[in-house]
């Protein structure tokens, strides 16, 4: 992965032709940077804690990128496919280094109390000892990159702006992909000296000479986060999530913490527009816990006839409420990071699409018929010659090695390449949003849609939300957990005050405020281990009635979990689906909700007294209604 120096002058030569607005890519010497504002000296501080062997500033020109994939090809990180699938390659990690850190992961508040019970606190005195050792040296003979990135428009007051540095060529690609990173970020950083630091590395030093492996991480991993400082540093794993430091650490974690103190919201959420036939739009954002359709439901296809779905986001947005009273949203990343198995055709052409081209894929297989990626589900037909995410040629399926792709599998492609993106995904002011959704997988109890009756009692189904656990994270496959808002691994602080905070955000101020409507939704319901609901496309179902809900084109029947659709307003009768199965989707079962109540109940009192009261009171409205 390292450069030889006669190497490095011969492809310089080269590197130096290829030109983008008249910067080619900047290679430094060990020397430190010229420079004293906080954008130099971050560097130097670092540069001379770790001990690299080259430092290289993030300019994001197509010589640049063109030198980061001869880097990763050269040294195995990569394999180039197929030319029918232009500029896209495949990477496979260590088997070790698969999903986020969930347990290794660390906020590190002056008081634990300010962490909650759903994270993992460290001592941040402490935890800064370990850091400085554990950093020291930590890049020797390797490359520091920088990248001055922003997430969000440039323009955006609702932008953040980060500087991550890394040893691994690899995240810095994907976060050229991921973030508006490179020389011009960099002059606003120069000139605000405004940014959050950002430490990576992936903790496998090389001795002089020494060979390096495909994909380098270290069996000690760790991630931490500063909410006082507002730093993130991240040691010893590779892995998207882990890595790339502007996604969940600085966007989720570290900014809820932000929005926390300046009055707004960041959130585990896709933003989409809906357009009905007549030409009237939305926009939506809704919460689902990691591989529960999220990304799908952002490239929706409708079903029905004159419905058109944009996207805006498929992973994480930021809303703020505008002068003129209603919350706006802008998507603070620039790519998608999506789940690989269960996309497909069928299940999200859209996302296959955007595929085509230009895209990073990591631990899928490798048919080696046509040079091309697979994974589970994305053909009805397996390729008989796959090499599977290991790297293990001529796989078949067995006890040992039953899926060819890694579970949690991902594709890194730049958001550009999305047919249906919305015009106004890069708008500096953001969408306005009438309608957030929470959804989970559950198999039972929760409904297929349902409205909150407030704003509290809709802060409730993001406090009671659950789902059964996916291959994102470390917890057993189909375990049922609590994931908050789809914020569980993500919330920076305590999360009953994050709670207080979405309270707090419906209060009306004097601003005038247009609350959306919130509602419930569950794709998954089953019967037999059956789907009832059909999901995918179909889903555009749901969404009319939630649009129509919003323009109060329909009315609800009130029940003791929230407002339901009447039958004849929900857009199903060429589904075929049995009159039995529609009232299945739409059952509100007392026995159910009687151990869902006491199991939400349980969830709750972990969070001690400062769960807000408000919470408190919706949960019992339902049980006392549930109980008559």
């Amino acid at each position: 992965m390292i450069i030889a120096r006669s190497k490095w002058r011969t492809r310089r030569k080269i590197w130096n032709r290829k030109k983008l607005n008249g910067q080619a890519c900047r290679m430094l010497s060990k020397s430190p940077l010229k420079g004293d504002d906080k954008f130099h000296n971050f560097i130097n501080q670092y540069q001379a804690l770790c001990k690299p062997k080259n430092v290289h500033i993030i300019d994001g020109s197509d010589a640049e990128r063109d030198m980061l994939l001869s880097v990763l090809q050269d040294s195995g990180t990569l394999h180039k496919l197929t030319d029918d699938r232009p500029n896209s390659y495949l990477a496979r990690s260590s088997p070790g280094d698969v999903a986020r850190l969930e347990s290794r992961t660390f906020i590190c508040s002056d008081d634990p109390v300010d962490a909650g019970p759903t994270n993992r606190w460290k001592d941040p005195k402490k935890m800064r000892v370990v850091n400085e050792f554990i950093f020291d040296s930590c890049m020797a003979n390797r490359t520091m990159y920088v990248i001055p990135f922003c997430m969000g428009p440039l323009s955006s007051n609702l932008s953040k702006l980060g500087v991550q540095i890394t040893d691994s060529p690899y995240v810095a690609l994907s976060m050229t992909i991921m973030t508006r990173a490179g020389k011009k970020v960099q002059r606003i950083i120069e000139e605000s000296g405004n940014f959050v630091p950002c430490v990576h590395s992936i903790g496998h030093p090389l001795q002089p000479r020494e060979k390096d492996v495909p994909w380098p991480s270290n069996a000690m991993k760790v991630l931490t986060h500063f909410p006082v400082t507002r730093e993130i540093f991240s040691y010893g794993s590779g892995y998207g999530g882990n890595s790339l430091l502007g996604k969940k650490c600085l966007a989720l974690r570290i900014a809820s913490i932000i929005a926390r103190d300046e009055g707004w919201l960041a959130e585990h959420m896709l933003i989409l527009g809906l357009t009905n036939p007549e030409g009237k739009k939305i926009y939506i954002a809704a919460a689902f816990p990691s591989a529960c359709g999220k990304t799908n439901l952002a490239m929706l296809t409708p079903t029905i006839p004159g419905w058109k779905v944009e996207t805006v986001g498929d992973d994480i947005a930021w809303m703020k409420f505008g002068k003129d009273g209603k919350l706006y949203a802008i998507n603070p990343e620039y790519g998608f990071f999506g789940v690989a198995p269960g996309t497909s055709v069928s299940s999200n052409p859209i996302a296959m699409d955007s595929i085509k081209s230009d895209t990073l894929f990591t631990n899928v297989a490798l048919n080696t018929d046509t040079n091309d990626i697979w994974w589970e589900d994305m053909t009805k037909e397996v390729p008989p010659n796959l090499t599977d995410w290991k790297g293990n040629k001529n796989w078949k399926p067995s006890p040992e090695t039953p899926l060819s792709a890694h579970p949690n599998s991902r594709f890194c492609v730049p958001i550009s390449n999305c047919e249906t993106i919305d015009p106004d995904y890069n708008s500096p002011n953001g969408v306005p949003i009438s309608a957030i959704i929470f959804g989970g997988r559950r198999s039972d109890t929760i409904p297929l849609v349902a409205e909150a009756k407030s704003w509290n009692h809709g802060t409730f189904y993001g406090a009671s939300l659950s789902s059964e656990s996916t291959a994102a994270s470390e917890v057993e496959r189909g375990k049922l957990r609590y994931d908050p808002f789809a914020m569980l691994p993500f919330c920076g602080y305590n999360m009953a005050d994050y709670f207080g905070h979405w309270i707090n955000m419906g209060r009306e101020d004097g601003t005038n405020k247009q609350l959306p409507k919130i509602f419930n939704v569950n794709w998954f319901q089953k019967e037999n281990n059956k789907f009832l609901w059909p999901g995918f496309g179909e889903n555009s179902r749901v969404l009319k009635w939630i649009f129509e809900r919003v323009e109060e084109k329909v009315d609800a029947r009130e029940t003791a979990i929230g407002l339901m659709p009447y039958k004849e307003d929900l857009d199903i009768d060429d589904l075929g689906i049995d009159e039995r199965v529609v009232d299945k989707l739409f059952e509100v079962n007392q026995n159910l909700w009687k151990k869902n109540i006491e199991s939400i109940k349980e969830n709750f009192e972990s969070y001690g007294d400062r769960l807000p009261k408000e919470l408190k009171e919706e949960l019992d409205a339902v049980e006392q209604i549930i109980n008559k």
